[in-house]
């Protein structure tokens, strides 16, 4: 039997279609030889559900992506990841500190839903749209492509494909208003988390 932490992508698990599953704790992330790692479940006016933070210490070699013809480096020695678990909410937000405490982006999952591990690790499993929103106030969409290749190869179905296009677009609207509390949250976040580690 494949465990899910396994899968890299779509796979199949007893001949069943599955989606990624991304833990917290990103303890599929190879290149992360040296870290720390603290959890915390919160319960505020402002947010509910679990949030992670991954100190990384030590990498194999730094990891860039490229945006618009500009290289970004979102991971490196001394980067901080922190990533928030709304309860019942279908995204989750990964916030890149570098290794100065400057955000490099945010990057919002479309996720199906948000659970927890049996040994208590927050995952969600993705819907594969994301939203990067970068310090800068861009928002770049992406991965709609694989979304409509997941629908069409029937992958997900039809309830799922519009799960995931309505988060989208509701978070968009709010990223563009400036009403997205996670993203105003995460410095407090991350804070909180640092006295745990």
């Amino acid at each position: 039997m494949v465990s899910l932490s396994r899968c890299r992508a779509i796979c199949t698990i007893g001949g069943i279609l599955v989606l990624k599953r991304k833990f917290g704790d990103r303890s599929d992330r190879k290149r992360v030889l040296v870290r720390e790692y603290a959890q915390s479940f919160i319960e505020s006016d402002n947010f509910n559900g679990y949030v992670t933070l991954l100190r990384i210490l030590k990498v194999s070699d730094p990891l860039y992506v490229e945006y618009n013809g500009e290289e970004i480096c979102i991971v490196n020695d001394g980067y901080l990841w922190l990533q928030q678990f709304p309860s019942g909410r279908n995204h989750s937000v990964t916030t890149m500190f570098d290794s100065k405490g400057n955000i490099v982006q945010w990057y919002i999952d479309i996720c199906s839903k948000n659970g927890v591990s049996d040994n208590n690790v927050p995952w969600m499993d993705d819907l594969f749209l994301d939203l990067i929103v970068l310090p800068s106030g861009e928002v770049i969409n992406k991965d709609t492509d694989e979304l409509e290749g997941a629908f069409i190869s029937g992958i997900i179905n039809k309830p799922l494909y519009d799960l995931a296009r309505e988060e989208s677009n509701m978070l968009s609207e709010l990223i563009k208003h400036n009403e997205f509390t996670l993203l105003k949250l995460s410095e407090e976040h991350k804070e909180f988390l640092l006295q745990k580690m």
